[in-house]
């Protein structure tokens, strides 16, 4: 993966489009209207990384390494751990929600004001995500549950094109 960044900049994925300040469907996400109805307090944040992968299993260590190695760049080491806990819970959620669609895809975004950290997720269902209730003994479904502890807020929106965006905010805590 190759990545064009700077301290002083935005950080663009090597996506040349991000890089003029759009996503692959022409407006940056922040801008798109379900977009700046669900966080508009991250609409004009100037740290930016997209990562689009396929809706496989893979998908989720990179999108965490992706996640842990942005973080580290923007000097946001602090928020790591919980900022890559909250992307493996919302790019399984969204690899399984793709998958179900029929669709090949999640993407992946962190927006940064340099004191908290947005994950994006987008799948291709335009369905919500839905808390299960699982059982003690049960392996699996308590990925949501994890979001709300880890992140300051959660929410999830409709997405122009198709499918839908979950997202969650990561705060650093003041030292």
């Amino acid at each position: 993966m190759q990545c064009k960044t700077s301290s002083r900049t935005r950080h663009t994925g090597g996506h040349p489009r991000l890089a003029a300040g759009q996503t692959a469907h022409g407006r940056p996400l922040a801008a798109r209207p379900g977009a700046a109805r669900a966080a508009p307090f991250a609409a004009q944040w100037p740290y930016r990384s997209f990562l689009e992968l396929g809706a496989l299993p893979g998908a989720v260590p990179c999108a965490r390494l992706h996640a842990r190695l942005v973080l580290l760049e923007w000097g946001l080491g602090a928020l790591s751990d919980d900022t890559e806990l909250l992307v493996s819970e919302l790019v399984t959620n969204g690899v399984r929600a793709s998958r179900a669609a029929g669709h090949d895809a999640v993407r992946v975004w962190l927006v940064s004001d340099m004191r908290q950290v947005v994950v994006f997720v987008w799948d291709g269902s335009p369905r919500p995500p839905a808390r299960a209730a699982p059982g003690a003994d049960a392996e699996s479904g308590r990925g949501l549950l994890l979001v709300e502890a880890l992140s300051e807020r959660w929410g999830h929106f409709g997405y122009d094109s198709g499918g839908k965006v979950t997202w969650a905010a990561c705060t650093r805590v003041p030292s």
